[in-house]
């Protein structure tokens, strides 16, 4: 069974969306990806309802299992945190709307799960993405690139348990932790014990809860 991944990098300026089918071996392929905003110059309404709109539509357009966002902290600067909540806002309430289970992730959770490194640049995640999706040219600006990344890192994430998630409203708690799958397939490694990429990818969730624990900022 394939699931269906709307991974959304939120952003008033660029919004990233990109649409992934994982299947059951963690195969993952690109189903859509884009980038939607608005300018500066336009008001606060307008500019989010260019998402809104855009975000109905391709919900309606790819129909995904589960929409996976970036999780946003407060240590960006304050302006920039206003406008990537209120764009998450937007989506996560059109997800709502529909019975779509919705999934926050950190930036460096993503990035242990696609370059097996919690500290990769836009580049190397880029690079990744498209190796991974098997794309003759890489998916640009970077955050179309960072949308894919996400779908994907949900998805290894939650592993073969989302075959009887999807359908049951479950797909965002599914139980099992498929982590950092691309390095694993790619380096060839087996299943005995936690490959590099997987303590990696511990250290960024621990890492993320300490901040959340450690301050009452943190957007949730």
């Amino acid at each position: 069974m394939t699931l269906r991944v709307l991974g959304v990098d939120p952003g008033l300026t660029r919004c990233g969306l990109g649409v992934v089918d994982v299947a059951a071996d963690r195969t993952a392929t690109l189903v859509a990806v884009g980038v939607v905003g608005s300018t500066p110059d336009q008001g606060l309404d307008a500019r989010l309802l260019v998402i809104a709109e855009s975000i109905e539509k391709w919900l309606t357009d790819y129909a995904p299992d589960v929409m996976a966002v970036e999780r946003v902290f407060s240590q960006l600067n304050v302006s920039t945190v206003m406008g990537v909540a209120q764009a998450s806002g937007v989506v996560i309430a059109a997800a709502a709307r529909r019975g779509i289970p919705v999934a926050l992730h950190t930036p460096s959770e993503v990035k242990a799960a696609v370059t097996g490194s919690g500290r990769a640049d836009k580049a190397a995640v880029t690079k990744m993405v498209t190796k991974i999706l098997r794309l003759q040219v890489a998916p640009a600006p970077a955050d179309a690139a960072d949308a894919l990344a996400l779908a994907i890192a949900h998805a290894w994430r939650r592993g073969p348990a989302l075959s009887a998630a999807v359908g049951t409203g479950a797909a965002a708690d599914a139980g099992t932790d498929i982590r950092a799958a691309a390095a694993r397939g790619a380096a060839g490694v087996g299943a005995a014990g936690p490959t590099a990429a997987q303590k990696l990818w511990r250290e960024a969730e621990a890492k993320a809860k300490r901040n959340k624990e450690k301050s009452g900022h943190v957007w949730r």
